[in-house]
């Protein structure tokens, strides 16, 4: 599908871009100080969560590529079924961002070497990439700290703090998913209301009115 190519060609031809032109976390502006292309590799989920270490990133990677292959049988009973476009346009966007991000985790280690901030990755390094076959990092590179500064002192817990609104650091791939599951809450009385059962119809009783021929037959054969 379009999509699904489309997301997954951007999606992966920026991480190349960024996985061999830039130092770890290194960043460059793009639009004033509110907007940066920021070097980073997330071992984990997306937005550079992390979760269990080296066996939390395996079984990750295997959740992933389970949740892609649901996605994907969810995608294709839609298209069968000849449901709204638009919903499955953002359902190929959530499979395309999932299916990007598992691409890192699967190969990623294997055909880089490792990013530091001294010296540029490198694609088939002749010593090896800097990890083995599903222990990838995904390469996240997003970053839009909208406003930053120190909280009002009245506010409740985060009164006086430094805050930093919005300072997760995606990718295409996170971005689609999350354009694509907004769109689906949001618009979900238009995607769905084609699916919607038909309610079974009341049985009803009908009771037949004599006819005028019936009743003439009654009379003539009562005594």
């Amino acid at each position: 599908m379009a999509v699904v190519a489309a997301v997954l060609i951007l999606d992966q031809l920026v991480k190349f871009w960024i996985k061999l032109t830039f130092h770890y976390q290194e960043y460059r502006p793009i639009f004033g100080d509110w907007s940066y292309l920021y070097f980073i590799e997330n071992e984990g989920m997306a937005f550079g969560i992390t979760w269990g270490g080296a066996m939390g990133k395996l079984a990750l990677t295997l959740f992933r590529l389970a949740a892609v292959g649901f996605i994907f049988y969810w995608l294709k009973r839609l298209l069968e079924s000849n449901a709204h476009k638009g919903l499955i346009v953002c359902v190929a966007m959530i499979m395309a961002g999932a299916f990007g991000n598992i691409i890192d985790s699967v190969f990623y280690g294997v055909i880089f070497s490792q990013s530091t901030g001294s010296q540029l990755a490198t694609l088939f390094p002749a010593g090896g990439g800097y990890g083995t076959f599903l222990h990838g990092h995904v390469v996240d590179m997003f970053y839009f700290p909208l406003w930053e500064g120190y909280l009002p002192q009245w506010l409740p817990i985060m009164g006086g703090k430094y805050f930093v609104f919005f300072d997760a650091i995606f990718n295409v791939a996170d971005a689609a998913i999350s354009v694509g599951v907004i769109a689906i809450i949001l618009f979900q009385s238009v995607f769905f209301k084609d699916e919607k059962k038909a309610q079974p119809a009341t049985a009803t009783t009908v009771v037949d009115e004599p006819t005028e021929s019936a009743v003439d037959s009654s009379s003539d054969d009562t005594v």
